[in-house]
Parts: C-alpha cells; structure tokens; sequence
C-alpha cells in the first residue's frame, strides 16, 4: 500500500493542476499535505524536510541556473531592437519572388531568432504578430502559414541557446552523478549545459532542414498555398532599405559572442549569457530603441519570468524531497526493472508520459518534477545524459504544438487576426508533429546524431 503512494502524489498534483491553481503553490502543497498525513500516521518521517533548507540554498546559489535571467534579458531586449522585423524583411526581399519562399523565410528567421534568443513564447508572438499578416495577405493556405510560425517558434526549445537546455542541462546533471554514484562510482563523470548545448546543433539543424523540405515539396505540389510575392509590392509596403547584410550582421554577432564563446571553452554558459545581455542591449541603444522606460519594461518583464522559474524550482524540490521520502525513487526503479524489454520500454514509456504531460505542463514544470524522478533510474540503465537530455527537449517541443493544449498554438491565437480559425492553426501544426516525430525516431535509431560532436569537441 505504501508504494503506491508516490504514485498518488503524481496523480494528485496533475489533478490540482488541471483545476487551474499555480505551478508552484501546487507542487509544495501537495507535498506538504503528503508530508503532514504520513506524520500523523507514521508513514512519513518528519526528519527527511530538514533538508529542505539547504536544498533551497542550494538553487539560489547554483552558478548555472544565473544563465536563465540573463537569456531572459537577451530575448526581451531583443524583441525591442526590431532585429526580428529588418531580419524577416530582408529574407522576404530575397527569398519571397519563389514558391513557398516567404514560409522559408519565416523558418530561417525564426532559428537565428531562436539561436538569439531561447524564448519560445517570444518568438511565436513576435513572428505572428510580423509575418503572419504578410503570409495571408500575400496568399497563403492560412494552416501553412500557422503552422510554420508555431513550428519555427518553438525552435527555441532545441537550439542552443536555449533556457529549456540551461535547465535541462543542471537537472540532468545531478541526477547523472546520482545515478553513477547508486552504480558504486564514487568519483563520477559531469555532464554539462555546454554539453547540451553542443550535442542539440545537429538535431537542431536538421530540424530546421527538415521545415525547409516540407515547405518546399508543398510549394512545389501545391503552388496555390505557398504562392512566390511581388517583392517590389512588398519593398513599397515594408519601406525600409535595411540591406540584407546589415540585417543579418546583429543577430549573426550576438549568436556567435554567445555560442562560439561556450564552445570555445572561453567562457561558461552564465558568463556567455552575460555576454548576450549585454550584446543585445548594445544593439537596441545602436538602433536607437533603447530607453529608460523600455530598460524598465525588460527588467520588470525579466524578474517577473525569473521570479515564476525559481518559484516553480522551489515548489518542485520540496515535491521531490516528500516523493524521495516516501521512497518514490526505488518505486520508480521497480517499475522500470520489471518492464519486459529493458531500457528500451522504459526510455519509451517515460517519453510517452513527458508527451502527455506536455498538454497540461510547461517544459519548467516537467524539467524540474519528472525528470529528476526518472532521470537517475534511466541514466543507471546505461542511458547517454546528452542524448537523454536532447531526446527530452525534442519530445517537450513536439508537445509544444500538439493539439489542444500545445502552448505554442495559445501563444500564436492570441495575436493571430480573427480571420484565422483555431482549426486553422491544428491542422497547420499537425505536418510539423509528424516531421517532430520522425526526428525523435531518428535521435532513437542514430544517437550519434547528439553524441558525435560532444565527442570531437571534448574527446569524450
């Protein structure tokens, strides 16, 4: 009976999540009452909450998890320097006179937005609200043209830079050292958000690659929902002269002082977001965008975003902390050892369940709870922590977009015209889960998709 009480716990926090109460409350709730009905009974033991204290120190002390107010800064600050708007400008100018070139465009903004930024929710809103009024008016099929924005938005969820991989990076890095030291390895191996970030640029390419293919081979069959524009009507329209190496030369320069700075191993991924703050706030001060109101409107945005992660982490370590006392981790490790078929079923069903949880869970919520459960079991299974970490991040992004409740699809209806049904955008989304899918059995099938360049990178 008291095994399955860990399990009780899961199911009751999703229940009171679906009731509409926030993430953290939730989280540190549930585990209270858990805490406080197994004292009284004395299936709990008091004396694991201790830990808490320290715990909480912890986190607020933790060296890479200062990355993530500082990436928040670099994508808010960015929204406001109209590098997104002269970029997609330019790309239109220069790809928009073939079929399908504009949906092409979108994509090609929307990874460098992404590669600048790491904001998912940004770059759905900005690239909704700056190229989906253009698709339509320039004839595109209206599910194309929403699908493609969700799709290029959540690009921020796999390449690097990206906030879910610097939080995904820190989680899996403790539960590695866990899982190798209940391996009797006592002097364990560190996987790094470096490492993640390294091991998501291929996936994350071919990704992008992939987008470009699907646009492509419907422009080519189907010309009518992806017609080539009249970019001298469109240079009238925009009015704006941007060349299109002046627009690139910005964001192309915050990527690489960013990027190339964690690669090259001369800085760490909080120093190189450090880098982007200030990158990207010299780029609003030299497009004269800057302001002391708009500072004000980035650093009151920043906190508040900052502010909702750290909560959700605190609520999740004292969930986590009842769950281990409860004794949820062997229960866990059970359930995956008696599973006919080994590690193979049990990386699959905790992919399914992180799917699942995508429809009602943000990536912190899942990044932050489930992972830290699952995480140690599966990497004690021989599992590869940079090849788990991409897995999880592609899976969280194919969730993302998933019908009803992909967060993606919210974003993009809250600033779409209302000509655009919410049917549109589900069937406009569904080609691009497919292409998600396919890339999440192809990382299965070749892991060296993930692992190859970590190694020749580090040699390791």
């Amino acid at each position: 009976m008291l095994e399955a009480i860990p399990l009780l716990m899961f199911v009751v926090v999703c229940g009171v999540l679906l009731l509409g109460y926030p993430v953290a409350f939730s989280l540190a709730g549930t585990a209270i009452v858990f805490a406080a009905v197994g004292s009284t009974t004395g299936a709990f033991d008091p004396a694991i909450l201790h830990a808490l204290p320290s715990r909480l120190y912890g986190t607020m002390t933790n060296q890479t998890l200062m990355a993530v107010p500082l990436f928040v800064f670099m994508g808010v600050m960015l929204e406001k320097s109209k590098i997104a708007e002269n970029l997609l400008n330019s790309m239109a100018l220069l790809f928009g006179r073939f079929p399908g070139g504009l949906g092409i465009s979108v994509t090609v903004v929307g990874m460098l937005l992404a590669a600048s930024t790491g904001i998912v929710g940004a770059t759905v809103v900005t690239m909704g609200l700056l190229s989906l009024p253009t698709m339509l008016k320039r004839g595109y099929n209206k599910s194309l043209a929403a699908g493609t924005i969700c799709a290029t938005g959540t690009l921020g969820q796999i390449i690097p830079p990206s906030i879910a991989l610097v939080l995904l990076g820190d989680v899996l890095s403790s539960a590695y050292q866990q899982a190798q030291i209940d391996m009797g390895i006592f002097s364990p191996k560190t996987v790094s958000v470096g490492d993640l970030f390294v091991g998501a640029i291929i996936p994350g390419l071919l990704l992008v690659i992939m987008y470009v293919a699907y646009q492509f081979v419907v422009a080519l069959f189907k010309p009518a929902n992806a017609p080539a524009i009249n970019t001298e009507q469109l240079k009238k329209d925009i009015q704006d002269n941007s060349s299109l190496l002046g627009s690139l030369i910005p964001p192309l320069l915050l990527i690489f002082a960013v990027l190339g700075s964690i690669l090259g191993g001369l800085a760490t991924p909080t120093e190189a977001a450090a880098v982007g703050a200030v990158g990207a706030t010299l780029l609003a001060f030299s497009k004269k965008q800057l302001s002391f109101k708009q500072l004000q409107a980035v650093v009151q945005s920043t906190t508040k975003v900052t502010c909702m992660v750290f909560m959700i982490l605190i609520g999740a370590s004292v969930f986590s902390l009842v769950f281990r006392g409860y004794g949820g981790d062997e229960v866990i490790q059970e359930i995956f050892n008696d599973m006919p078929g080994g590690v193979i079923t049990a990386t699959f069903i905790v992919m399914l369940v992180i799917f699942l949880l995508g429809f009602i869970l943000d990536f912190i919520e899942i990044t932050f709870v489930v992972v830290p459960i699952v995480g140690p079991v599966l990497l004690a299974m021989g599992l590869d922590p940079i090849w788990l970490g991409v897995m999880i991040a592609v899976n969280l992004q194919t969730s993302f977009l998933t019908p009803p409740f992909g967060f993606a699809l919210f974003y993009l209806r809250g600033v779409a015209p209302k000509g655009l049904c919410t049917t549109d955008i589900y069937k406009g989304v569904a080609p691009y889960i497919i292409i998600q899918l396919i890339l999440l059995a192809l990382l299965a099938y070749w892991p060296g998709l993930t692992t190859w360049l970590p190694k020749v990178m580090y040699g390791s």
